[in-house]
């Protein structure tokens, strides 16, 4: 965890409700796609946790939704602001269990961290297809930047506006080595009984201190109660225990 100041460099509606942000600063703390950043908002108490899209040297990218008073805050800020940042939180997803056929399954704001694992596994030689889910047309974003990269796409809404009609477990391919997840709770349930490899699924959990001292995030496992924040926010499929 490393903690600094960024400086907004753009701050862009993608959808009616989601926004992507770029910013400058230290992102040398970031080793592995599905890590997330947590900032700190005047007037707000707790900070805001958020995935990370992508990153390189001194550049950060980030695609979040207006939810609340913070993220409607974030919404307002323009180029040349400064935020105060952590970094470096939380474990991120292991490429090396992914096969030569990785499948990618994101939902609403589930999809921005798995744009890095995509150009991660890409540039491993991975043959990635991603299914991203949306509740209707309007809210679709990503799908251009994915196929940028070189990976497969399809869309679904639940509307079937765009894409597939559905969620993204009505769109499942007949061949993948491996299952790279995030996105609400029920779609994470839904993918864990449809799907019939291995996988890693991201949590999105509402967090305290987004360091593991609070233990606020707190999940049980079949290894016992682990903190999203800091034993996450990724999880193996096997050691997942669902409340019912």
């Amino acid at each position: 965890m490393k903690q600094g100041i960024f400086t907004i460099t753009d701050n862009v509606p993608l959808t009616a409700a989601v926004y992507k942000m770029r910013l400058n600063g230290d992102t040398s703390a970031i080793a592995a796609p599905g890590q997330f950043v947590n900032i700190r908002l005047d007037g707000f108490y707790l900070r805001r946790p958020l995935s990370v899209c992508d990153w390189e040297k001194d550049s950060l990218t980030l695609i979040y939704k207006v939810v609340g008073g913070g993220t409607e805050r974030m919404s307002r800020m323009t180029a040349g602001e400064q935020l105060d940042v952590l970094t470096g939180l939380g474990n991120g997803y292991d490429l090396s269990l992914s096969g030569n056929r990785p499948l990618l399954l994101g939902g609403g704001v589930g999809v921005p961290p798995l744009y890095a694992l995509a150009k991660a596994l890409i540039k491993q030689g991975k043959q990635v297809h991603a299914v991203l889910g949306f509740n209707t047309a309007q809210e679709v974003f990503g799908v251009g930047e994915f196929r940028a990269l070189g990976a497969q796409v399809t869309v679904t809404t639940a509307d079937g506006s765009s894409g597939v009609k559905g969620f993204v477990t009505d769109a499942l391919p007949a061949n993948y080595t491996y299952v790279y997840t995030c996105g609400p709770e029920p779609m994470l349930k839904a993918v864990y009984k449809r799907t019939v490899t291995g996988g890693q699924y991201s949590f999105e959990e509402r967090m305290g201190c987004g360091f593991g001292a609070c233990m606020g995030c707190s999940c049980k496992t079949i290894t016992g109660f682990k903190r999203i924040c800091k034993d996450g926010p990724v999880l193996q499929k096997e050691e997942i225990l669902w409340d019912e």
